[in-house]
């Protein structure tokens, strides 16, 4: 009985397999044929009632429009203004003054930009942003979603100020500095490789490695050391920012002291224009001015600097949505909360550059009708994962796994945080679903909670890499909706790779770790 359970509890993940692989079918299509066989299934098998489902699913849209989609649409706001009033320019001239290496771009703007974007911001910032600047200095965009998606799974547990992580802990009542010890550690190998193969992926092939080692070696070692010293010492919030700032600082001291022309194969277009024209202090802190307030926005309000936290962190309002016996209420934070944070820095910021209202006005409308093919997919999969959370379609997949891995539990454990991300997009609502089922399975297995608890958020990361939610958005940053498959298809064998790192972590970890 459990098995056919879990079988039909599949077939809403099957199809989306499908739909994006073989079929070729755009997200929000593809999403919302997802949501229709979800619907039916809860309805039909699983007895959840009419209300019940509908209520599930809107409380799955109103979670993907606020914050989800709101943070989205910030970020990508805050791009394309940055091209509006000429930013955009400047800034990929100082990036090509560092460097006019498309490798050595890509991790200074992947991974040390992008690490600090998922710190500080999170839910899709780290993809969106970053792509999006790749793909205008010339980098193949569909190389440029893949290689942020690869460098974007590990900081996960650590975004958004660590809220992940400091979720898991208060859901567990684990302790939240060795949990994020934890964390850290059982991600170190798979973060340390994320460079470097991002690397292959925007040089298309191994032989990219070919010059850039030393430099790669140093942005994967000053991120991960100093991640894991503040995880250590502070717990979850500040390890993704201190380690992307580490990195930054690395990186641009290498390059500087190792300076060399890179290979044509792998030099921007255009860079010989680069140094034509030396770009001021002034100029330079105006173009960056909008990434620069979205930092000092998202650290004084974040629980780094408790008073201004405490003090807006009670605006929201709370509202049951969900008719069910296990509804809560959704809390909507309208002032603290990274979407607000990065709209106003992004607002600032236009007026810095002496943009027009009725300018940032026109960008942002613009904005809003390229990417809503975006929207609509986000929300029918945060609608989906709520008619499977509330139906109990979610817990008879991960209780068929449970029983059925038994003593190599460890081995399955980051698979369940994968099915997790997969399905909602979100290593927090990761933490939430499975959590508690990682904590007491561990405990009947004998197993170390920490870790295992540890190995949900690992799973939670990788999940994401190949999620229709953050494919998505890597498919609307660089303007090509509906190149969701393609993308899927280039990233897949490094999601094959991580998922079995991530087993074979978890499980040495928990025979040889104490």
């Amino acid at each position: 009985m459990l098995v056919l359970k879990c079988l039909l509890a599949m077939l809403p993940i099957a199809w989306l397999i499908v739909s994006l692989s073989r079929l070729k079918m755009p997200s929000h299509k593809a999403c919302g044929i997802a949501l229709l066989i979800t619907a039916a299934l809860a309805l039909f098998y699983w007895k959840l009632s009419p209300l019940n489902t509908a209520t599930a699913a809107c409380e799955g849209i109103m979670t993907a429009l606020w914050p989800i989609c709101l943070v989205i649409i910030a970020a990508l706001f805050t791009y394309h203004l940055t091209l509006e009033t000429g930013a955009m320019a400047v800034i990929k001239k100082m990036l090509a003054g560092i460097s006019n290496d498309k490798r050595i771009l890509v991790l200074i703007i992947g991974w040390g930009f992008g690490n600090f974007m998922e710190g500080m911001a999170g839910f899709g910032t780290a993809v969106a942003i970053p792509a999006s600047m790749l793909a205008g200095l010339g980098l193949d965009p569909i190389r440029a979603v893949p290689a942020c998606l690869v460098m974007n799974t590990t900081p996960t547990g650590f975004g958004s100020v660590g809220v992940p992580t400091a979720t898991l802990a208060s859901i567990t009542g684990l302790d939240i500095i060795p949990l994020s010890v934890n964390v850290s550690l059982i991600q170190a190998l798979i973060t340390s490789i994320s460079p470097f193969l991002a690397v292959v992926i925007a040089g298309g092939g191994v032989r990219a490695l070919k010059g850039v080692l030393r430099i790669t070696t140093i942005a994967s070692v000053s991120f991960v050391v100093p991640s894991f010293l503040f995880a250590r010492m502070f717990g979850p919030e500040l390890p993704n920012i201190i380690g992307a700032i580490c990195s930054l600082l690395c990186m641009i001291a290498a390059v500087t002291c190792f300076k060399k022309s890179a290979d044509a194969e792998y030099a921007i277009e255009q860079a010989s224009d680069a140094h034509t024209a030396a770009v001021s202090v002034t100029d330079g802190i105006k173009a960056w001015a909008p990434f620069i307030l979205i930092f000092i926005l998202l650290m004084m309000t974040s629980t780094v600097v408790p008073p201004l936290h405490n003090a807006i962190k009670g605006i929201k309002s709370s509202v049951l949505i969900y008719t069910g016996a296990r509804g809560k209420p959704l809390t909507f934070s309208w002032i603290n909360t990274p979407g607000i944070m990065i709209f106003t820095a992004a607002l600032l910021g236009g007026l810095i550059q002496k943009a027009r209202l009725t300018q940032m006005g026109a960008v942002l409308k613009a904005t809003v009708k390229k990417y809503w093919p975006t929207v609509l997919t986000i929300c029918a999969v945060l609608a989906t994962a709520k008619i499977m959370i509330y139906s109990g379609m979610i817990s008879d997949i991960a209780q068929l796994a449970v029983v059925a891995a038994g003593p190599v539990y460890p081995f399955v454990a980051p698979f369940i945080g994968i099915l997790g991300a997969f399905i909602t997009g979100s290593g927090t609502s990761t933490c939430v679903l499975f959590g508690n089922l990682q904590l007491e399975t561990a405990l009947s297995l004998h197993l170390d909670p920490y870790w295992i608890t540890a190995a949900n958020v690992m799973g939670a990361g990788i999940g994401k890499m190949v999620c229709p939610q953050t494919i998505a958005i890597g498919a609307g940053a660089i303007n090509a909706s509906g190149s969701e498959s393609t993308i899927l298809s280039a990233v897949g064998k490094y999601f094959i790779l991580y998922t079995l790192l991530a087993g074979l972590i978890c499980i040495a970890g928990a025979i040889f770790w104490p």
